[in-house]
């Protein structure tokens, strides 16, 4: 019975495959046509360990947010999206506030949900893409509009929210990136509000999560 070999600790079988799930099923013989107790004994062993396996079965996730206001301070800059605050980290981890590593190479779905606000009297518009290593991934761009504020003191929300799929290699980062087409608009969190109680707006949520390798 031939088995694809794994290493638990680094989640790579010896052919290279990186990821958490790098293993493969074992290639069963087809049966004797009698019974035969040794055959049996070697399939149920080749059972055994393959689904032992799935007993440590992790995958790479992270989930990030921000607690601060985040303001362009011009409108022909691009600004990385930053992240201050982890809620979960198993083999994604964020760096330099804004950039997300990864510990295992494979596809991952990238999703974030951004408070929007406009400020200004006239419609605004936010973009939303992503880099990868300090480049932008083509085709990722997302507009947001924003129709002006409703009074002086009440501006227009807005929540902007997508998810991407990215093929990454161990240790590459990825960035959210935006930019605005004028400085009154942009990303805000607002603390606990009251009457009633409820949780507070951080300006960004971002998760990562592994698919596949």
């Amino acid at each position: 019975v031939s088995q694809s070999r794994y290493n638990s600790t680094y989640g790579q079988t010896e052919n290279g495959d990186m990821g958490y799930f790098a293993f493969r099923s074992p290639a069963l013989p087809l049966p004797f046509p009698q019974y035969d107790a040794r055959q049996q004994n070697e399939l149920n062993r080749a059972l055994r360990i393959y689904f032992n396996r799935f007993d440590n079965f992790l995958v790479s996730y992270g989930a990030f947010y921000d607690t601060t206001d985040q303001i362009a301070v011009s409108t022909t800059t691009a600004y990385p999206i930053t992240l201050n605050s982890t809620s979960y980290s198993v083999g994604v981890s964020v760096s330099n506030n804004s950039r997300m590593y990864v510990d295992t190479a494979g596809t991952y779905n990238i999703q974030f949900s951004c408070q929007i606000v406009n400020t200004t009297n006239a419609s605004q518009d936010i973009d939303i893409w992503f880099r990868k290593n300090g480049a932008n991934v083509a085709d990722s761009n997302t507009r947001f509009g924003l129709a002006p504020r409703k009074g002086v003191s009440d501006p227009f929300h807005s929540v902007a929210a997508l998810n991407f799929f990215l093929a990454l290699k161990e240790k590459d980062y990825v960035e959210i990136v935006w930019c605005t087409t004028d400085v009154g608009a942009y990303l805000e969190h607002y603390t606990a509000p009251s009457s009633p109680t409820r949780p507070a707006i951080p300006s960004v949520i971002a998760t990562m999560v592994w698919m596949t390798a």
